[in-house]
């Protein structure tokens, strides 16, 4: 009789529960965002307060972004070795940590190093938790999963937006801290009570039997397939960034919009582009297939993006409305390209796969604001918006076809 695997043994003794593990999942990344979002939500206090000049909160901010970006790959790599469980927990409760530490530093050097570490850290279910999704929902059923997955940032977002500027305003830094802290450490603690490991083939044969076909598998070196979604991806992330990053001011100043009115424009986009998540995420269950959905979200995106252009012609309603649509549209591709990434990863890449897959998307989208602000700058929105539109037509014919995916072992 062979002796079971880590991953046989974990699940026989321990009920799997799906939605609960998702939801778990979502709350784990959706803290590790209100963590990395916060210094952002910080700005004014350190500014206005604080003395320290746009240039130096705005580096204090963007420490938790640059230790994500670090660290990507290199947590999900751990998870390929030695599961996800303990890499979403520990990754959380060393996030929980520097805020917990960082409510109680005197010197911004000590602020931003604690920023970066907790960023570093908050990167764990960035990269280990799409691989608990794919490894216990079903085919029919991932796209569902994923798209509500992918709900996690704009929720940590919103959390802090609502929480973190009220808290900074009347307690300071350590009272806006408290949030991020108090979340992370939760939520590793229902990580590691609640996650299951997904099973995995064992990377060695029983005596006598054969290796199963995942363990020889390089998806990087044996096919195309991973470098073309990760490409894909960066690309449609520049329109997606481009709508999040200048729609409020292109409301404002281009069609003189109020800015309450734009506010709330921007809030109904935001919302609306996480709710077409799940909703592109079960077109993709209807349909059998992530990349054929990815596809149309790509063309889509140029039709939208393109609209943009014509849009500040059209006045304020229906320029609002657009925004709402491409809001929606240029958020839509980025479950479907983390399901098919974690797919064809397979079960011994898909943490490595998930973290490249993260950086290349954060290192894109850094790239966004000056590069298209110092566009509209040159040429105007309209032209910028059209120049944008280029980007996921480039992408449009590198999605894979559903037959490539032949190469891919079960």
């Amino acid at each position: 009789m062979s002796t079971p695997t880590v991953a046989q043994q974990t699940t026989s003794t321990r009920t799997p529960r799906p939605w609960l593990m998702l939801a778990f999942g979502v709350l784990g990344q959706a803290s590790s965002t209100v963590f990395v979002s916060t210094p952002a939500f910080l700005i004014p206090l350190l500014h206005s307060e604080r003395g320290l000049s746009l240039a130096q909160a705005g580096l204090l901010a963007s420490a938790p972004t640059l230790g994500l970006v670090l660290t990507l790959i290199a947590w999900g790599a751990l998870s390929d070795r030695i599961g996800e469980r303990w890499v979403i927990a520990a990754g959380l409760a060393v996030t929980a940590i520097a805020a917990f530490g960082a409510m109680f530093v005197s010197s911004y050097l000590a602020l931003g190093a604690l920023f970066l570490v907790g960023g570093m850290a908050a990167a764990s279910p960035n990269a280990a938790s799409g691989r608990v999704v794919i490894g216990w929902f079903p085919k029919e059923r991932r796209g569902l999963a994923m798209g509500i997955r992918q709900m996690c940032q704009p929720l940590g977002v919103a959390i802090a937006a609502i929480s973190i500027p009220v808290l900074a305003a009347n307690g300071g830094i350590a009272a806006a801290l408290l949030v991020p802290a108090v979340l992370c450490a939760v939520s590793a603690v229902l990580c590691a009570i609640g996650i299951v490991n997904p099973p995995r083939p064992p990377r060695t044969p029983a005596a006598g039997g054969a290796a199963h076909p995942q363990t020889a598998w390089r998806p990087y070196r044996q096919t195309s397939l991973l470098w073309r979604i990760h490409g894909v991806s960066m690309l449609l992330v520049i329109p997606q960034f481009t709508v999040s990053t200048f729609g409020l001011v292109w409301l404002v100043t281009e069609l003189r919009m109020p800015s309450l009115v734009a506010g709330i424009v921007i809030g109904v986009s935001q919302f609306a582009g996480a709710i077409g998540r799940i909703g592109v995420g079960i077109l993709s269950d209807r349909v059998g297939s992530h990349l054929r959905p990815l596809r149309w979200v790509s063309l889509a995106a140029v039709a939208v993006m393109l609209l943009m252009a014509v849009a500040s012609a059209l006045g304020s309603v229906p320029a609002a409305i657009i925004l709402v649509v491409a809001a929606v549209v240029t958020v839509a591709d980025n479950g479907l390209a983390y399901t098919s990434v974690a797919e064809i990863a397979g079960p011994f890449w898909s943490g490595r796969a998930l973290g490249a897959q993260n950086t290349g998307q954060f290192l894109a989208a850094s790239v966004v604001g000056p590069a298209v602000g110092a566009l509209i700058g040159w040429v105007g929105y309209p032209i910028a918006f059209a120049v944008v539109a280029l980007c996921p037509a480039i992408a449009t014919p590198l999605v894979p076809r559903d037959r490539e995916l032949a190469v891919v072992p079960e």
